[in-house]
Parts: structure tokens; sequence; C-alpha cells
């Protein structure tokens, strides 16, 4: 069994495959060395593990997980099943990468456009050739309502709302028309340029938020949730058998 840990900016996940097959997620705000000891003593069969982190994180736990496991850390260095063509790997997020190993593994030989609907709002792009190219950023759903909020003296901090008019008809529909409704039109904007540019794309979406847009969405596209975890235990296995 292997453990997959992924330190993101708002969640630290731990979750556990069994044979290829993802058995449980659990989701914290904060995790510490006896969480992790907790997690692998409930489950005496892991072996292998990796860590993704965006986020600072505690030294102590990837040298207890050095002492433990077959442990690896993911960086810019570690091994990983497709080509990496990104000008600066040291500064590609852990989790963009992951996400596009991930979809290269969905639809292998296929053009994959990953978008991750989360803190921020990311796509990552790899063509069939098998060569990740990278993408873009722009921020998420909670952290544009949070800066209309923070850096005006006025607007109210709000959070998703089921019903969204196109035109609001008030202050606080107009900022979830513009919020919402411009997080689709980017998802979709996108998509379709690069559909236009790379035929037979394969889109999938995946994120904390995921829920909130794949309704709204007019494109065809894959739900694909924990895409980044997936992608880990893609990685982890990648150099688990490069090792053998």
């Amino acid at each position: 069994m292997n453990l997959i840990l992924d330190f993101g900016n708002t969640q630290k996940k731990l979750a556990l495959f069994n044979a290829g097959e993802l058995m449980l997620v659990e989701n914290h705000p904060v995790v510490s060395i006896e969480m992790i000891a907790a997690f692998i003593s409930a489950h005496p069969g892991i072996t292998c593990c990796i860590l993704s982190s965006v986020v600072q994180h505690d030294r102590e736990i990837t040298e207890y997980l050095h002492r433990r496991l077959h442990f690896i850390c993911l960086d810019e260095h570690t091994g990983i099943p497709i080509r990496n063509r990104y000008h600066t790997k040291d500064s590609l997020g852990k989790d963009r990468l992951a996400a596009a190993v991930a979809g290269a593994a969905r639809f292998p030989g296929e053009n994959v456009l990953v978008i991750n609907a989360g803190t921020a709002l990311t796509f990552d792009f790899v063509n069939g050739q098998g060569e990740y190219l990278g993408g873009s950023i722009s921020p998420g759903m909670q952290m544009r309502f949070n800066a209309l909020h923070t850096f005006t003296d006025k607007l109210p901090l709000l959070t998703y709302r089921e019903h969204v008019d196109l035109v609001g008809a008030d202050t606080h529909m107009s900022i979830l028309s513009g919020v919402i409704n411009g997080i689709v039109a980017e998802i979709e904007g996108f998509s379709l340029h690069y559909m236009e540019s790379y035929p037979g794309l394969k889109i999938i979406v995946s994120g904390g938020d995921l829920n909130y847009f794949v309704k709204r969405l007019k494109i065809s596209i894959f739900a694909l949730p924990n895409i980044v975890i997936h992608g880990l235990q893609q990685i982890l296995l990648f150099n688990v058998n490069k090792a053998k």
C-alpha cells in the first residue's frame, strides 16, 4: 500500500492506495507527525510514500518518513513519467505537475488539458507526445471574493451561491455574476482556444471547487476529483518501479 501526502494551500490530504485503487482520502487544515504516524499504524501494509507540498512544512515530517518508508519528497529533480518542458522547473507548482501526470495517464497519447479549480484556477497542458508544456494561473473563486472585499472600501465579502444572474440587479448579485460567471467564461474561453490549436483535446476538471462549476459548463469535460493525488500515485509508482 502507498501513502500519498498532498499539502496544499488550503487543505492537507492523506490518501491511501492499495493495488492501484484509491481507498481513502482524509482532509485536514494541518497535518502533524503524530497524525501521519497514526495513519500508518492504522494501515500496517503501507510501504511507500510520496509527499508533495506547496507550503512550508515541518522538516521533521520528511525525516520521519525517510526512516519509516520508501519515501519520495517531490521536487524538480524527481523522475516523472512525462517529459517536463516547463522553462522554470524549480518554480513549477508540484500540484500542477502532478495533475498533468494524472491527465496524461488518464488519456495516454492524447492532447490533455487539466483544469484545477481550487485556491487558484490553473490550466495545465500535456500534448499527445507526453510533453508537459505549461499552462496558466489565475485567482480561484474564494480568492476573487476576498480580493474584491479587501481592496475596496465598500464591497462586502461574499461566498458561493447556487443562483447567479447574468445581470446583477444589486451589488451582491453583481459580485456573484462577476466571480461565478467570470470563472465559467474563463474556463470555456481558454478551453475553446486550446481546442482550436490541439485537435481531439481531452479536458479534465478537478479541484476543491469542482462541483460549483461542472454543471454550469457548456463544453465536454471529464470530472476527476483528487487529480493531484492520482498524479502523485503515478509519480510514486514510476520511481518505485525504476528503482527495482
